[in-house]
């Protein structure tokens, strides 16, 4: 996966408060997962902290001022240009973010960009608090996309991912086909199984035109291999290997590489109506 030299980046389409301690945003709704862990887990750290007496997903942090810390030097609002994607992580995101949304407001009428917070460990959401252990998360309370990015690590070494720079673009086309669910009206009164496959075949939707959105050069076969791999990698049997699929809130690694798939030869949000 290769970026287009000299192409100008939009970091303000992120905020960054990467060790800030957890700042974030006071609220109580609820969460959709995409990082292996799911709705019901969400789901879970509500409730548990709910009669535990707190408001959010991970508990604790009462104490936390709730103001939002602006992006600073050293951090994602350095990210100007593609030339910068190749060297650094936190820029290659700005550009998955960028190229993901321009692709959504040129195909969802009303599309509105929705903002991608990097956070260290912990940080409040208007969905609740929330750490790093629900891993990437969409939040339609206040329609922001949450990440750690030592995610991507963990989605190694946790999931045994092959990873690579797709591989990442597709975690956070997951999170944004979310958004565009959210927009779209369908993220209630759906199963959370058939939620998340939708999210990937919106996935593969922007992947089928990654290269048009003009900050990426091309996508190879080994770069769909990987958002594949990473797709499988995080399918509820083979995180949780035995189980049955009625505990499941995710999909297969097959059914979860199949949705891509169908976005991807698809290439567009209705082909992904019938998940």
């Amino acid at each position: 996966m290769r970026f287009r030299r000299g192409v100008g980046l939009d970091p303000s389409q992120v905020e960054d408060v990467r060790g800030r301690g957890g700042l974030g945003l006071p609220g109580g709704g609820l969460a959709v997962g995409g990082g292996g862990l799911g709705l019901v887990v969400l789901i879970g750290y509500l409730l548990l902290n709910a009669l535990a007496g707190g408001g959010g997903l991970g508990g604790g942090l009462s104490n936390l001022d709730n103001t939002r810390v602006a992006t600073g030097p050293g951090s994602a609002s350095e990210c100007t240009s593609t030339d910068q994607a190749a060297s650094r992580e936190d820029c290659r995101i700005v550009a998955d973010v960028n190229s993901i949304q321009k692709y959504w407001n040129g195909a969802v009428q009303g599309y509105t960009i929705a903002t991608t917070v990097f956070f260290t460990d912990q940080v409040q959401t208007g969905c609740g608090t929330a750490t790093s252990d629900v891993g990437p998360f969409y939040c339609p309370q206040d329609k922001h996309v949450y990440i750690d990015l030592a995610f991507f690590d963990e989605l190694r070494s946790r999931f045994g991912a092959h990873g690579g720079p797709f591989a990442q673009a597709y975690v956070l086309a997951h999170e944004y086909g979310h958004h565009v669910q959210d927009l779209q009206g369908l993220l209630s009164g759906r199963g959370s199984v058939a939620t998340e496959l939708q999210a990937d075949c919106y996935a593969g939707v922007w992947a089928a035109h990654a290269v048009q959105t003009g900050y990426i050069v091309d996508l190879t076969q080994a770069d769909i291999a990987d958002g594949l791999d990473a797709a499988a990698a995080v399918g509820d049997d083979r995180i949780n290997p035995g189980s049955s699929p009625e505990s499941w809130t995710h999909g297969s690694s097959q059914q979860r590489q199949d949705a891509f798939s169908t976005g991807l030869h698809g290439g567009s949000a209705a082909s992904c109506r019938s998940l």
